[in-house]
């Protein structure tokens, strides 16, 4: 029986290629709203359960407590997200590299990749764990009861809910401390089944099993109460799902990753391929170490673009392709949570539950973006990596055209009706409209600018991603820093506009300055029709 995740039928999987199979249009705008149809159908069920979840915590709990708890898994999902190293984009890199050459020393790479985030993520869980009450204390501020010193009741009232709040925090912060190496190896391996050129495992395990569980795990037990008495519920809820996340993923790499490398044609289970050394153009014995034949025009081990021989399986090959791009993976990683974090230090819980829920909607445009991104990623690394700008060009405006078209009516829609459509999260986030309205403007902004930050990582700028982001926390902080104190939630918004509009019109300028790529062009309207765009390929 065949399993669901399996790569047939998959729009962009294939029989020997990591992009599409024999005769597919790369790059045609067919083939790309295709291959994206199963990440975006995984990000509209991703974005449904997200909102729905924050639904129910805004409904079912206190503000305070409702922070707290968005305190908490907002600070694990920016831990995870440095302690994987980035090294899930870089399994995707190699292993389509690894299949494009007929190259199987795949598992080496997840050696390599698997043991030091595992290392890292069981170090950190034990220091979270450990230091749960200290990193308590620092994230929930003593302004909130001394705010209320005029009457001695009040103080008593404020002082019992902040305890509660501390509580709360603490314990989330315990379970996910534990939660916290399953959370980074399951995205990892979610991400490396991207390298064999199917969507489908994202779509299935990350899309809509990890959301959909979690959606009904915290559903039922915010609708149980158990807040007030068992705290670490609502945080071991959210965390469980990832658990069978990162079986299933395992076991679908374990089918496609042989147990050790070899080159295609050197083992009998390899139909119809013969290799030696002697045959000019066909992989030599697969040595440990040692380069295949110098390919001309197929791209370095280090370089994206490069020509040069192909060095699979090592360690210092993986890592210095990965190793500035973790670290630019880790600020990203702090640039995407960091301002519920800072709300809740700066402003309290409260603020910091009105802000989650007022721009919860931004995760909308965000899956729909990521969506597009799994499934054009590849496509953009192999089209740079050969020269080829044409196509790169190609896939850049057709990306752009699409998330505009997908994601404005959405802003548009958010803008105008934000009074009323935040009032599904209870009567006390209605004053949340202005955060709303920030929000959507932004992020039409920031859409219009395409994946200008993938089409430069992809063209193996990475140092320029890091430097870009790097600013873009700068200016968040800074901003956040002023206005947060005295505008709360409105504020923060304010901040993190401003951080958004520079990590995109950074890597927007850079791009088009570099490699003359441009969000829009000849081949932005016609994207419009991807069936008359695929004939013409």
């Amino acid at each position: 029986m065949s399993s669901p995740l399996d790569d047939a039928g998959s729009p962009m999987g294939g029989a020997g290629s990591p992009m599409g199979g024999a005769g597919s249009p790369v790059g045609g705008g067919g083939s790309l709203v295709r291959g994206g149809v199963a990440g975006l159908a995984g990000a509209v069920v991703n974005a449904g359960s997200q909102f729905l979840i924050v639904v129910a915590l805004t409904r079912g709990l206190d503000a305070g407590t409702a922070g707290a708890i968005f305190t908490a898994t907002t600070l694990c999902l920016m831990v995870a997200g440095i302690l994987r190293l980035d090294s899930g984009n870089g399994l995707i890199y190699f292993i389509a590299r690894s299949r494009r050459h007929g190259r199987h020393d795949i598992s080496r790479y997840f050696r390599t990749a698997l043991v030091p985030v595992i290392v890292l993520s069981v170090i950190t869980a034990i220091l979270v764990i450990v230091w749960a009450d200290a990193i308590t204390v620092a994230l929930v501020p003593t302004h909130a009861t001394a705010a209320s010193g005029s009457a001695a009741s009040s103080t008593a009232v404020t002082s019992t809910a902040s305890s509660s709040v501390t509580a709360v925090l603490g314990s989330a912060l315990r379970v996910l401390g534990v939660a916290l190496p399953v959370i980074v190896c399951a995205d990892v391996l979610v991400s490396a089944t991207r390298g064999f050129g199917s969507m489908r495992p994202t779509a299935l395990l990350s899309g809509v099993l990890q959301p959909a569980a979690q959606l009904v795990l915290v559903g039922a037990v915010a609708l149980a109460g158990a807040a007030t008495g068992l705290s670490w519920a609502l945080p071991a809820a959210w965390a469980v799902p990832a658990l069978p996340v990162l079986i299933l993923s395992a076991l679908w790499l374990r089918r496609r990753v042989p147990a050790e490398p070899y080159v295609t044609g050197t083992r009998g289970s390899d139909a119809g391929e013969t290799a030696g050394p002697d045959v000019p153009g066909t992989p030599g014995l697969d040595v440990p170490g040692t380069p295949g034949p110098d390919v001309p025009g197929t791209p370095g081990p280090d370089v994206p673009g490069t020509a040069g021989p192909y060095v699979g399986g090592t360690a210092g090959e993986f890592w210095r392709y990965v190793g500035p791009r973790a670290l630019g993976g880790a600020v990203q990683a702090v640039f995407q949570r960091l301002d519920i974090v800072i709300v809740a230090v700066l402003a309290g819980p409260e603020e910091a539950a009105l802000y989650t829920a007022a721009t919860r909607f931004k995760v909308v445009g965000q899956l729909v973006n990521q969506g597009l991104t799994q499934a054009v990623q590849p496509r953009l690394i192999r089209a740079l990596a050969e020269g080829d700008l044409s196509l790169a060009r190609k896939l850049y405006q057709i990306t752009t055209m699409w998330l505009i078209v997908l994601t404005w009516p959405l802003w548009l829609g958010y803008a105008a009706l934000a009074p009323w459509l935040l009032r599904v999260f209870g009567d006390g986030y209605r004053h949340g409209a202005a955060v709303a309205a920030v929000l959507a403007a932004t992020m039409m902004l920031a859409t219009a600018c395409g994946m200008a930050d993938v089409v430069l990582i992809a063209a193996g700028a990475t140092a320029s991603s890091m430097v870009n982001i790097l600013g873009a926390i700068a200016v968040t902080i800074a901003l956040d820093v002023v206005l947060v104190p005295s505008h709360g939630a409105f504020g923060a918004v304010l901040g993190w506009s401003g951080g958004v509009l520079a990590k995109n019109l950074l890597p927007l300028f850079q791009i088009a300055r570099r490699y003359e790529l441009r969000p829009f062009g000849v081949h932005s309207l016609p994207s419009l029709r991807p069936w008359r765009a695929e004939e013409a390929t």
